[in-house]
């Protein structure tokens, strides 16, 4: 049987120091279920080992450090909770602290004095001496002192460590792992790529990257398995956009008629900036063909996306079609509808709206107008995918802020038609091209890099929390000039309650503070109504001041609103911070982002404040925000239909490498499409086992 896949078949408690108690935390913890996707689960990083230190020539600023020596003595300090075991290390040049807070009769009688012992961990200075917490501790053996070389470190949880999960012991799993392998594991490309890119066997990549003989050995195998994971990932992307194109049929759209015509000649309500033509002409292109257009339009806020997605249905319009905006909430609808409705005065379309609140008998009517086609343009939430909604004929679906909607949701709109209508999703998110490429690689990528003419760049600068009389005093010389201001709380799920606990708290002194002006409050718990009454009161200029939650995240547009006071900014991340930030700049006045944060924030916070007060680049931002976090769950990657679970790649490094694999796998695909070739069926097998258990969803925007 093949080596792998008998691996797959073999249960964790097979490796000698796994038993079952591990296998289930293994399994809930970090959802590996058998041998084979143990071995798959590699380190984060590499600690070099072969270098050794003194005690007497530590400093701080080193990260991690070995040394040899022997226990002077152990003693148990503090009581109850704060119980800790203190021993003392030395090696003739100094006195190092080893600190652990759990296992405490298990570490006494463990080591033993007069032994040599290697430690090795990272030091932190406590008062006069050297500290290192919980370290790893090994036996000089009789033989001469190895060397170390690199040791890999690998991702753990709270509850895989509170039942001695760590890192190290989950290096001895892998190392137990590696040596009950008696075969050669086989490859899983073919002979041809591996050669021809000059890969290093899989059988090898797999030992080397949890047992590396030496750095350069390392990066080969690092860059063996990565080519793989990312090589499968695009040649399935790319599978995915050439099945959609065989299979699905789409409505040419073959005219551009009067609608069109009259809305750019008599209601444009600006010259389109050059990215919004070069878009239109794609879109254009796009549902002129007999095929469905599946095209994602990415723009920063504020850079025209409603415009064109309103001139895309226009064109549907002009063939005869009708068209629809799914947006993610009842403000976002509401608002596109207005909008639209005043964009379209005094010409002939009828648009309506329909949310969670459209009143049951102004359902029927809305219902009968679809059916029979008189309502040409519907814009709504997700109420539009119930299956009482059906259209005369459905040509195009524009969907805002589409990582807002589950695949599942936003697939119930292609049953509404015979044939499937032309999608246009549309993202103020930036999406860094290598995440673009992964996440929507089988969609066509449309991008409005600019935007239109008169926009003020925001400005936006860092305050600290005893600057606020000073940042108060800015504010109230903005609302006599007649301006509007937002300030956001965060809400993070772990901490709700304390969440809207500050948030109530900042409102009562803002009202305080601003007895004379008048201010309201938004938060996702309000009842809708009440939620609605607030931001209506905002909207219309009555309330000068509007603290809220992210629900303002998406969609509010207030042009007169100039300033966004973001506190605790340090808990947001990069683009939900640039996101906020969009919501002011949109009238011709100067605007602000104020980033408001205490003194003692964490360097990665730091970094991403630095970025966001000296770019207002979206892109630039969400390709800063991927090399810090990673792609992680990026907001919305668990629904983009896309299976994303990458082992080794990482998306905000490996860029180069992801359009190097693409390129590959496109060229085999334009002359193998169904991989029949024999040297190809290995590869349709391994996409087989890789991607069997996912839904395809694929062919679904």
């Amino acid at each position: 049987m093949n080596q792998v896949l008998d691996l797959a078949n073999k249960e964790l408690t097979f490796i000698p120091g796994v038993g079952v108690t591990r296998a289930e935390i293994l399994k809930k913890e970090l959802k590996i279920f058998n041998q084979e996707q143990m071995l798959y689960y590699f380190p984060y990083k590499y600690i070099d080992r072969t270098k050794f230190y003194k005690i007497g020539e530590l400093s701080s600023n080193l990260p991690y450090i070995q040394v040899v020596g022997r226990f002077q003595s152990f003693q148990i300090v503090g009581e109850g909770r704060k119980k800790r075991l203190s021993a003392n290390f030395t090696d003739g040049t100094g006195i190092l602290e080893l600190v652990w807070f759990k296992g405490l009769k298990f570490i006494v009688e463990k080591y033993r004095a007069g032994v040599d012992y290697i430690v090795f961990g990272k030091p932190l200075m406590y008062g006069d001496r050297f500290s290192i917490a919980h370290p790893d501790i090994d036996p000089v053996r009789d033989q001469a002192m190895p060397s170390a070389g690199l040791q890999p470190f690998y991702n753990t949880t709270e509850k895989m460590k509170s039942h001695y999960l760590n890192s190290k012991a989950i290096q001895n799993i892998q190392l137990n792992l590696i040596s009950n392998i008696h075969e050669i594991i086989p490859e899983t490309l073919p002979d041809e790529i591996v050669k021809r890119y000059r890969l290093m066997q899989l059988h090898d990549a797999l030992i080397q990257v949890h047992q590396p003989t030496d750095a350069q050995i390392l990066k080969q195998a690092r860059y063996r398995l990565t080519f793989e994971e990312l090589f499968y990932l695009q040649l399935r992307i790319l599978q995915y956009a050439q099945d959609r194109d065989k299979k699905f049929k789409g409505y040419p759209f073959e005219k551009i008629g009067d609608y069109f015509n009259t809305f750019y000649h008599q209601n444009l309500p600006f010259e389109l900036t050059v990215a919004q033509k070069r878009v239109l002409k794609e879109i254009r292109n796009d549902m002129a063909r007999p095929r469905q257009m599946n095209r994602l339009l990415q723009g920063d806020v504020g850079s025209g996306k409603t415009l064109v997605a309103l001139m895309s249905m226009l064109m549907a319009a002009d063939n005869g079609f009708q068209a629809c905006i799914m947006a993610p909430t009842e403000i976002l609808a509401k608002q596109h509808y207005v909008t639209i409705t005043v964009l379209l005065q005094n010409m002939d379309i009828r648009v309506a709206l329909l949310t969670g609140s459209t009143k049951r008998k102004d359902r029927v009517a809305l219902h009968e107008g679809l059916i029979s086609g008189e309502i040409q343009f519907l814009i709504g939430t997700h109420a539009l995918i119930e299956d009482t909604v059906q259209f005369k004929n459905l040509g195009l679906v524009v969907i805002d802020e589409q990582h807002r909607f589950g695949v599942e949701q936003r697939s119930k709109m292609w049953r509404k038609n015979a044939m499937p209508p032309h999608v246009l999703v549309m993202t103020a998110t930036p999406i860094p091209r290598t995440l673009a490429m992964t996440l929507y690689g089988d969609l066509n990528v449309s991008v409005i890099d600019e935007l239109p003419p008169g926009r003020i760049p925001v400005q936006t600068v860092h305050r600290y929390d005893n600057q606020r009389a000073k940042l108060y005093g800015f504010i109230r010389e903005q609302v006599k000039a007649g301006r509007q201001i937002y300030i956001v709380y965060p809400l993070i799920s772990e901490s709700e309650k304390l969440d809207y606990k500050n948030l109530e708290e900042g409102f009562k002194q803002i009202k305080e503070i601003f007895s004379d002006i008048t201010s309201c409050m938004v938060h996702g718990k309000m009842k809708s109504a009440e939620k609605e009454a607030n931001m209506q009161a905002f909207i219309s200029g009555n309330a000068r001041i509007l603290v809220a939650t992210t629900v303002i995240e998406v969609g509010v547009d207030v042009p007169n609103a100039s300033v966004m006071v973001i506190e605790s900014a340090e808990r947001f991340g990069l683009s939900q911070l640039h996101q906020l930030r969009g919501r002011v700049g949109r009238g011709a006045d100067q605007s602000y982002c104020i980033l408001v944060t205490s003194y003692k924030i964490s360097e990665e916070s730091r970094k991403r404040i630095d970025i966001l007060t000296s770019s207002n680049d979206g892109f630039e931002i969400a390709e800063a925000d991927l090399k810090l976090r990673g792609p992680g769950d990026m907001e919305g990657t668990q629904q983009s239909g896309i299976p994303f679970d990458l082992k080794i790649a990482n998306l905000g490094r490996d860029g180069q490498i992801l359009e190097y694999v693409r390129s590959i796998a496109k060229s085999i695909l334009e002359i193998d499409p169904d991989l029949t070739k024999p040297e190809h069926v290995i590869l349709k097998q391994q996409l087989r086992r890789l991607f069997l258990k996912k839904i395809n969803w694929g062919v679904i925007s």
